[in-house]
């Protein structure tokens, strides 16, 4: 077990930064959508007088939200009255940049909320890891690839930050808090959920052959910070503790708390689906040669989703200091950018989804 010296977990990077380049994680939601739409045709809405709950575990600065949520209104709006309250709560750590999400809410022009008076928007920071919303209280729940993040790191992982290059008992260790923080993150959502309620949770998906498919950026990524610590930009001990909180898990894995009953917690499976994530970028690329704003993209997409994380890891004397901390991200935006200039690859993802139901 890592003692309280161990890297933590931040949230993404702020100032919108995730809103304008988590595009990979909207592609992946958007491909969840069906079983969005199935989930609010079956789930169950009790009293007409009651507001109806959804709850978006892990909402981040809100803008891969909009479209999930817009769905679920308007799909909801077909089977209730037109003034039947709709509230929609949005979660996440008591970091995260809530001032961007509720930018979102109140101008984007997506927002969900613009032509219903009768949608009320709130958010929680609280870690979907606890309770944060009472028993019985939610009719929809959503999450989007947050549930990847774990509670804890459970272990450091030699010569790299990503768990998918880990080996042995490292590897173990990881497999096995992403079991127990699945189970956990279960148990609290099948007892916010009402009887008749569903959930919806769509994560990063392994393929057949082992693969994630962003394996290229995370290997050139950890290129930039063996560099970093070879001239000295950071020290090799600040660089030992770097180590993303994050675990995709196999379908396998998911499933496996149903085994045994063909239920868990009160939750069912309904339906579960894998899909292949295509890379618009890459397709960009092919199209106008433009090496440079492939290799932005790209960049912009890690610096927003992992570098605050890896920051983490840095003393506590830069780790405080905002200058520091966007040194040493222009350093990775920098060196990680060249890397992938000089080897440019296409980086298909995968996305799963999981439909559950709270039975009565």
């Amino acid at each position: 077990m890592l003692n309280e010296r161990g890297p933590s977990h931040a949230v993404m990077e702020g100032n919108g930064a995730y809103n304008k380049h988590a595009k990979p994680p909207a592609d992946g939601a958007a491909l969840a959508l069906p079983e969005l739409e199935k989930a609010i045709t079956e789930v169950e809405l009790g009293s007409a007088d009651e507001p109806i709950v959804i709850a978006d575990y892990g909402s981040s600065q809100g803008k891969n939200s909009l479209a999930p949520m817009q769905a679920a209104i308007s799909g909801l709006r077909k089977r209730i009255r037109p003034n039947r309250p709709i509230s929609v709560f949005h979660i996440d750590q008591p970091s995260n940049d809530f001032n961007s999400l509720f930018e979102v809410l109140d101008a984007d022009p997506n927002r969900y909320g613009m032509n219903e008076p009768e949608v009320y928007s709130a958010a929680i920071g609280k870690s979907f890891y606890e309770n944060v919303l009472p028993s019985g209280s939610v009719h929809l729940g959503w999450s989007s690839y947050a549930a990847v993040w774990l509670s804890r790191v459970p272990a450091l992982i030699p010569g790299h930050f990503i768990s998918i290059r880990s080996t042995g008992t490292v590897h173990a260790e990881f497999e096995r808090q992403a079991a127990q923080d699945w189970e956990a993150f279960l148990t609290l959502r099948a007892r916010e959920l009402r009887p008749g309620g569903r959930l919806v949770v769509v994560l990063p998906g392994i393929a057949d052959d082992g693969s994630v498919g962003l394996e290229p950026i995370f290997d050139h990524a950890n290129g930039a910070l063996e560099e970093m610590v070879a001239d000295g930009t950071i020290t090799f001990e600040e660089r030992s503790r770097m180590t993303l909180r994050a675990h995709p898990r196999r379908k396998r894995d998911l499933l496996a708390p149903f085994e045994r009953n063909r239920k868990f917690q009160q939750l069912t499976v309904e339906d579960f689906a894998m899909s292949e994530v295509s890379d618009p970028a890459w397709d960009q690329y092919g199209r106008d040669r433009d090496k440079d704003a492939l290799t932005t993209k790209r960049t912009l997409f890690f610096r927003s989703i992992f570098v605050p994380s890896l920051a983490c890891a840095l003393s506590p004397a830069r780790a405080g200091n905002g200058e520091a901390l966007a040194t040493f991200a222009d350093q990775m935006d920098q060196r990680l950018k060249q890397r992938l200039a000089r080897q440019p690859a296409e980086m298909r993802s995968f996305v799963q989804t999981i439909l559950l139901s709270k039975k009565k």
